[in-house]
């Protein structure tokens, strides 16, 4: 039985549209953790990237996280169960769960900074900034390359 309460075009739109928003997000986010880093503990900027990261974190980066699996894991049901053990699904799945483990890593070190603590350097989270756009590359040829679907 599948369920097809949204049409396939449109739900993959909108998980498209969805991890489009995440990884921008997941992108932004250890960028502005350099900066925050880089400020005084208390200071103008430490506040101005204290409210940045919560806005971000709170309107685009967790919507967009759980926008992406809502419609990731219905496209999965509605229009792909049999499918589900394959290899490129599994794989880009596993990607994806490692995304959602750094951003929930990210999110917990942007609380540590917010309360003054320095756990890495600028430099490490500018190099941490580019960990999400190389794994998002594996995901996106995962899902244009992907078996063709019996729809």
């Amino acid at each position: 039985m599948q369920l097809t309460f949204i049409p396939y075009d449109l739900a993959r739109g909108l998980h498209i549209i969805s991890f489009t928003a995440w990884m921008a997000a997941l992108l932004m986010l250890p960028r502005l953790m350099a900066y925050q880093t880089g400020a005084e503990p208390g200071g103008e900027l430490d506040k101005k990237m204290r409210v940045a990261i919560a806005s971000l974190r709170g309107i685009i980066m967790t919507p967009a996280l759980l926008a992406t699996w809502v419609f990731g894991l219905y496209l999965l049901v509605a229009y792909s169960g049999a499918m589900a053990t394959s290899f490129w699904l599994a794989t880009k799945l596993a990607l994806v769960v490692l995304l959602t483990i750094m951003h929930g890593w990210l999110i917990a070190n942007a609380k540590k900074i917010g309360r003054g603590a320095r756990p890495h350097s600028e430099r490490f989270w500018r190099r941490v900034n580019e960990i999400p756009f190389v794994i998002a590359i594996a995901v996106i040829l995962l899902a244009t390359t992907e078996p063709n679907l019996p729809i």
